[in-house]
Formats: structure tokens, C-alpha cells, sequence
């Protein structure tokens, strides 16, 4: 389903939710919101719009947008965009071992955090994801939380790529 910068323009409110809100995961208040900014010059200026509607946000629900990303590795459904990203980098086919150290490290992860590990694993293998999981557990929380968020500026850049013709 892509579509023009033009087109995303054209569309009414409740189209515009309908096309974007998937682009942050189960979050499609942020289509909403950005929606009021339009029109639109380019994906760039869409995806400020985005973002900043993200950054602008309490720190709670901020909070609730990292935790409605899955697990790195889950084998729980995922969303369409996570279970694509997921496989892309070849999450969907760890071995039982490799399966288990993932479970293992995002339940440190979601204990030391809060939250689940987010990482733009676009163009990433398993042993990259491994590599970032097992170093971005030492970061202090505000490092996280930091990190987080553009790991999510990354997430949505692509997923907007995907979907937009330019």
C-alpha cells in the first residue's frame, strides 16, 4: 500500500490515521496528532511532525509508546512492520539456545528498564541485535530512554520510506 506525499495531503483525518497509524507501534494517536500539521513538504517534514509529536509528549506516555513495542526474538504475533522487521534480520529463526538468551536478556532488560529493548533492527543480524542488547543493559535509565526514542526515530524513518513514493 504506498502512497504520495500528495496523496497523504489529500486525505481526510480519518484516512490519514487509517494509512499512518501503524508506523508507531500500536500508536496511532501519533498519526492524529500530527495530522493538524499538514500539509506536508516531504517524508522528512512528515517524519519531524511525527517525532515531535512523540517528544513533545509526557514522559508517560512516552513510556506506554515503549511499551507497546514486542520483544526482540518473541515468538509471541507481533504487529505486521515488527514481525517484517523481525524477520528481515532473522529473529523468526533462532535456535532453541539463541531463543532462550534472547527471552533471557529482554527479561533483564524489562526489569532494569521498564520497557522493552527497541532497536531499529532494519539492516541488522542476530548477532548485531545480541551485540546492542547485551551492551545497552548498562546504560543508565535517561541513556535508555534516549536511546529508545531514536531507535523509534529510526523505526518510523523506514516504515515511512516503505510506505511513501517519492
Amino acid at each position: 500500500m504506498s502512497i504520495t506525499i500528495e496523496e497523504l495531503n489529500a486525505c481526510s483525518r480519518e484516512q490519514f490515521i487509517e494509512k499512518l497509524g501503524a508506523v508507531f507501534e500500536h500508536s496511532p494517536w501519533i498519526a492524529a496528532s500530527a495530522f493538524g500539521a499538514k500539509p506536508f513538504a516531504s517524508i522528512e517534514a512528515l517524519h519531524a511532525a511525527m517525532i515531535n509529536v512523540v517528544r513533545e509528549s509526557r514522559m508517560e506516555t512516552i513510556i506506554d509508546l515503549f511499551r507497546a513495542h514486542p520483544d526482540l526474538g518473541t515468538r509471541l504475533a507481533v504487529a505486521e512492520y515488527s514481525a517484517k522487521e523481525q524477520q528481515g534480520a532473522g529473529l523468526n529463526l533462532l535456535s532453541p539456545d539463541e531463543y532462550e538468551q534472547f527471552s533471557g536478556l529482554n527479561q533483564i532488560y524489562v526489569k532494569t528498564f521498564g520497557f522493552p529493548f527497541i532497536l531499529a533492527v532494519k539492516g541488522k543480524n542476530k548477532e548485531q541485535i545480541l551485540a546492542a542488547m547485551e551492551s545497552r543493559i548498562w546504560h543508565t535509565s535517561s541513556e535508555e530512554m534516549e536511546q529508545a526514542l531514536l531507535e523509534i526515530e529510526k523505526i518510523s524513518g523506514f516504515r515511512l520510506r516503505d510506505l511513501i513514493i517519492e
